[in-house]
C-alpha cells in the first residue's frame, strides 16, 4: 500500500498529496517530558543532503524488492527526519517488516548498523514506536534504554485511557456513508487457507473474549473525496492485526491497495455488500479502483 495507508508526524507531500496528520508523536513526547524546542540538533553535517536507494523523496514510499543490507542502512539513514538528543524519527518505507524470522531483512536487523551509521558508538538504537509492514510512515527510535521504556509506558497508559497515539491516512475503494465517527467491533485471527487473517465476530461472549477476541476501536474522518474514492483520518484505539484495513471494509470502503480484506465486500446492482469472511479469498484489487485515483492525482479533491 504505497502511500496509502500512511502515518506521518508533520504535512509532507507524497506523489502531489499532502498529507496533514500527526503521528502524535510530538505532543507524546512532550507529555512525556521530552522538549521539542530542539529539532534536528546533534545531526550529522549533510545527513540531509544524502541520497540512497529509495532517491531523494522526503517520504520514501515503496521499498525497493532485492535491496542489500548495506543499501536498506543508507536508505534508513537517508529517511531520518528528526533527532532530539537520545531520538531518532524516520519515514519508514512500505514493505520493511519491525521483525521477523531469523537471517530476514527487517528493521530490527539493521538497527546496529544504522546507530554505527548515525555516528552513536556503542549507544545501539531500539524500538519505542513502529507501524506495520503494509505501511509506511514514521518510527521513532532511542539510544537510551530509560527512554525508550519511559517513551513506552507513556504509549501503554494513552492507550488504556483510549487517546489516539498515531494518525494514519488511507485513500479508500468508495466513500463513507457519514463524513466521521467511530468503527467498533470485535476481531478474532482466523487461519484460513494457510493464512491468519482477522475476522469480525457480532456478538462475543465472555469465552470468546478469553479465546483472542478482542474488541477493537477506531475513530475516522473524511477529509476529501474525488471520483468514488476518499481521503480518510484514521485513529485507532486499540491494537489488532489490521484493525484498520478491517475497519473500513466494514464500512463498505477497503483501503486501496488492500489485496487481502477488500475481497470481502461485494457488489450487485452497484450496491455494496459484505461477503462471509471465512468463504472469501483475497484478491488483487481490481484495477479500474487504482486507475480510478491515479488518473486524477494530484486530483481535485473535494474537502
Amino acid at each position: 500500500m504505497r502511500a496509502i495507508l500512511a502515518r506521518e508526524m508533520d504535512g509532507r507531500r507524497v506523489s502531489g498529496w499532502v498529507w496533514r496528520q500527526r503521528l502524535a508523536v510530538r505532543g507524546a513526547l512532550e507529555d512525556a517530558g521530552f522538549g521539542t524546542e530542539a529539532r534536528n540538533q546533534n545531526q550529522p553535517r549533510g545527513s540531509r543532503q544524502r541520497s540512497g536507494p529509495l532517491g531523494d523523496q522526503p517520504f520514501p514510499g515503496l521499498l525497493p524488492k532485492n535491496l542489500s543490507r548495506e543499501e536498506l542502512v543508507d536508505a534508513l539513514r537517508a529517511a531520518v527526519v528528526d533527532r532530539k538528543g537520545p531520538l531518532v524519527t524516520l519515514n519508514k518505507p512500505q514493505g520493511l517488516p519491525v521483525t521477523g524470522k531469523p537471517g530476514e531483512l527487517t528493521l530490527l536487523s539493521v538497527l546496529p548498523e544504522l546507530s554505527q551509521s548515525l555516528g552513536l558508538g556503542e549507544r545501539e538504537l531500539q524500538v519505542v514506536r513502529a507501524s506495520g509492514k503494509e505501511s509506511s510512515g514514521l518510527v521513532l527510535l532511542s539510544s537510551c534504554p530509560q527512554t525508550t521504556s519511559r517513551l513506552q509506558k507513556f504509549f501503554i497508559h494513552a492507550r488504556r485511557a483510549q487517546r489516539p497515539t498515531a494518525t494514519y491516512c488511507a485513500v479508500t475503494n468508495g466513500i463513507p456513508a457519514t463524513s466521521e465517527g467511530k468503527i467498533q467491533t470485535a476481531l478474532k485471527l482466523e487461519h484460513i487457507d494457510g493464512v491468519n487473517l482477522s475476522v469480525p465476530v457480532k456478538t462475543p461472549s465472555r469465552k470468546d473474549i478469553l479465546e483472542g477476541v478482542k474488541k477493537t476501536l477506531s475513530h475516522f474522518r473524511v477529509l476529501a473525496t474525488s471520483s468514488g474514492c476518499a481521503l480518510v483520518q484514521l485513529q485507532p484505539l486499540t491494537v489488532f492485526s489490521s484493525q484498520l484495513q478491517v475497519h473500513m471494509v466494514l464500512q463498505l470502503c477497503p483501503v486501496l491497495g488492500d489485496h487481502t480484506y477488500s475481497a470481502r465486500v461485494g457488489t450487485v446492482l452497484g450496491q455494496r455488500f459484505l461477503l462471509p469472511s471465512e468463504s472469501t479469498k483475497s484478491k488483487t484489487q481490481r484495477p479500474e479502483a487504482l486507475s480510478r485515483v491515479l488518473g486524477h492525482m494530484p486530483g481535485p479533491w473535494e474537502g
